[in-house]
């Protein structure tokens, strides 16, 4: 007997093991019972089952599963006030190259087992000197310093992450190009399968959906997503054009890091538009039919190829010289020290970054500049050449250097830290 304001999704337990088909289980079905999840309307013991079932089945890990999970998890978030966020973003955003102005993140699945510092998190911070980041994050899953636990022990004053809520974010990008979205804030929802997460022992489809969970989805324009798989890499591609993302590149360090190596290759997968030879504007022959009938403006596929240190004009470095496995305030120290420029320029940490922080750099299309304008510092004298994929990925190093030595990304840090701080009405 189902448990009063409870739903039972048995029947599609029951088909989705031990040997699902496409015939009988569509990632529609899952996606619905995923999102009973958020409003719990499952019972722990069912929530266990499909977890697990989708786990050891695989369908975990297919790209239609994991879009639409992610949809059903962002449907569930606290909604942002969207008009409201476009309307900050276009004012504040500062076109540059193929970059619009819009909203950028860069994060991973976790899960790589390598405790690496936590680059993706810092690489952000640098990010917002020339663009708008919305940095999606949480605390530690699998390792020990996550993002928010990072940021939460930076001194002389940490910022207050639970401030930046749907209300006040449009307020934030008013003072900063930087916002840290605290998952939890976001997401109320996930408390309900937290107890079951922890239980299980394994990682879970959650672990996954993080990546593609950003609050501001909408209003993304680019976004670099690190998965610690190398069989994830073409899956999180397709997930993310089913989601209509035209702007991304997801990697995997060969060492199965879920961010550009600095000890080797790392494998690419970027997303790529061209226009559509079918489609037809709403003054053609197809005037009468719907946005949603017509074929899309842009087609988007998938490039694939490896990059490594030297592509960034850099030296490589082993995981262990960038792996200290410290504790996230030990980890803040070097966060503080890189930001105000303190670090050698050959420090092996700082060089992990910049290639990072290069690589959402190519990708956001500042980098397609011909001419440099950043701002003090900046000798305006861009390096053209291309490498795999026909990204400028030794552009994307020569501005992130200057975000840091301009001090420009430590000012957007500072003001983020301000205006989080300041709110006193949430």
């Amino acid at each position: 007997m189902t448990e009063v304001g409870k739903i039972s999704i048995t029947p599609l337990l029951k088909r989705l093991w031990p040997n699902p088909a496409e015939a009988n289980v569509t990632a529609s079905e899952i996606a619905l019972a995923i999102s009973h999840i958020f409003t719990d309307q499952l019972s722990p013991v069912q929530t266990g089952a499909l977890l697990t079932a989708l786990h050891f089945t695989g369908w975990d890990r297919k790209a239609d599963v994991i879009a639409e999970c992610a949809q059903s998890m962002r449907d569930a978030a606290w909604s942002v006030d969207t008009d409201a966020l476009r309307e900050v973003v276009k004012r504040k955003g500062r076109r540059e190259g193929s970059y619009l102005g819009g909203l950028c993140d860069i994060v991973g699945t976790g899960g790589d087992s390598h405790s690496t510092f936590n680059i993706s998190t810092t690489s952000s911070i640098l990010a917002s000197s020339l663009l708008l980041l919305s940095k999606h994050g949480n605390r530690a899953s699998t390792s020990k310093s996550g993002s928010a636990d990072l940021l939460n022990s930076t001194t002389p004053t940490p910022p207050n992450l639970n401030a930046v809520t749907p209300k006040t974010i449009s307020r934030v990008y008013e003072s900063t190009n930087y916002a840290f979205l605290y998952a939890p804030v976001f997401h109320p929802g996930m408390k309900y399968v937290a107890t079951v997460r922890r239980e299980l022992g394994w990682r879970t489809i959650f672990n996954l959906l993080g990546p593609l969970a950003n609050p501001v989805e909408e209003a993304l324009e680019a976004r670099v997503v690190g998965v610690a798989r190398r069989d994830l890499g073409p899956v999180f591609a397709e997930a993310l054009k089913m989601g209509r993302s035209k702007k991304a590149m997801v990697i995997c360090g060969e060492e199965d890091l879920d961010e550009i190596s600095c000890a080797g290759r790392t494998y690419c997968w970027r997303l790529v538009s061209r226009p559509n030879p079918d489609h037809r504007s709403s003054n053609g022959d197809d005037s009468d039919t719907s946005d949603d009938e017509r074929p899309p403006r842009t087609l988007v596929d998938v490039q694939h190829f490896t990059l490594s240190p030297l592509d960034f004009g850099l030296p490589a470095h082993q995981l262990s010289e960038v792996s200290p496995g410290k504790l996230p305030h030990e980890n803040a120290k070097i966060l503080m020290k890189l930001l105000q420029n303190q670090l050698p320029r050959d420090d092996p940490i700082l060089h992990f970054v910049l290639m990072n922080t290069a690589a959402l750099f190519v990708i956001a299309g500042v980098c397609d500049a011909d001419a440099s304008s950043m701002g003090p510092g900046d000798s305006g004298e861009v390096i053209k050449e291309r490498g795999p994929g026909g990204g400028r990925w030794k552009e994307g190093v020569r501005r992130a250097r200057w975000a840091v030595e301009s001090g420009e990304a430590w000012r957007m840090w500072g003001k983020f830290v301000d205006v989080s701080n300041a709110f006193v009405d949430i």
